[in-house]
């Protein structure tokens, strides 16, 4: 299979085993109640895999360390690459690592710049198997508070969501570079059932037992919602093709931001985006300008 041809499969059919696919198009037939648990605990399993040719580069010379986050009582395993006292975050995606964003710290380590980067729990290197987006806002509110402030932040798909709510609940950077972010949990939902080949009624379902177990409607979570709170300087990249998260996501959130500017790629898909030489001179022209 071709890279080309990967980008447009959705990540999570890439990486779900074939026999976790059929038991969902079972429990979809017989009991949807079920069907939306099986759905759920899968929704919070992250999906590891084998570290790639080029994230090893970064993995090899960075600063590892395992630190807990006591305000969810997790860890996380956290990477300094390279030295400055001008500091940026990246926050990587759903089953992404601390490496995710390599080609994009290389070119800002060249700048001047030094990233600070993070596994979120149950993702790369760090401890255990369920991981949440609460996870991911807690972790970058505590590095933060770690090694912040920080010039620029930098999120990727869920890290651009959990960017997007850390700065709405007081962080501040200068600027917010959000790449590939989903808006809207409920969408998120209906997506991950379809990839998981389940309905639209377990998708309810699931979000239903999702807003009862952490105690809140999880579209509050959502881009948008965060996004009307955000004054920073913002920098919205989407790819016109991105399987993973529909471009509207994209314009939802552009649309509510008081100072935002949007780039829309094309053929990039949801992952190649990250390694493109057009979107990474955006990314640091964007941060370095006044």
């Amino acid at each position: 299979m071709t890279q080309n041809t990967k980008e447009n499969i959705p990540v999570q059919r890439l990486l779900v085993p074939q026999y976790i696919l059929t038991t969902s198009q079972i429990l979809t037939k017989v009991s949807p109640f079920l069907a939306s648990r099986f759905a759920a605990k899968l929704f919070l399993t992250p999906f590891r895999y084998k570290l790639p040719e080029r994230e090893k580069e970064m993995d090899k010379n960075t600063v590892q360390e395992t630190l807990l986050v006591p305000s969810m009582n997790r860890e996380i395993v956290t990477y300094s690459y390279g030295s400055s006292s001008k500091k940026i975050l990246l926050v990587h995606g759903w089953s992404g690592r601390g490496t995710q964003l390599a080609k994009i710290a290389s070119a800002l380590k060249s700048k001047g710049y030094q990233t600070i980067s993070f596994d979120a729990p149950g993702h790369g290197k760090a401890a255990g198997k369920m991981s949440m987006m609460p996870f991911f806002i807690e972790a970058v509110k505590f590095l933060d508070d770690k090694y912040g402030p920080f010039e620029a932040v930098i999120g990727h798909s869920l890290g651009g969501m959990s960017s997007l709510r850390a700065i709405k609940d007081g962080m501040k950077t200068n600027k917010l570079i959000l790449i590939g972010t989903a808006n809207n949990v409920t969408e998120i939902t209906k997506n991950f059932a379809s990839n998981m080949k389940m309905n639209d009624k377990v998708a309810k379902k699931m979000k239903a037992y999702l807003d009862g177990k952490f105690k809140q409607d999880m579209d509050s979570l959502s881009g948008a919602e965060s996004a009307k709170e955000v004054r920073t300087p913002t920098l919205i990249i989407h790819d016109e093709h991105d399987v993973d998260v529909e471009i509207n996501s994209a314009y939802e959130i552009h649309e509510v931001m008081e100072n935002s500017e949007l780039m829309v790629t094309q053929n990039l898909g949801h992952r190649r985006i990250l390694g493109n030489p057009e979107v990474i001179n955006k990314i640091t022209g964007f941060i370095a300008a006044q």
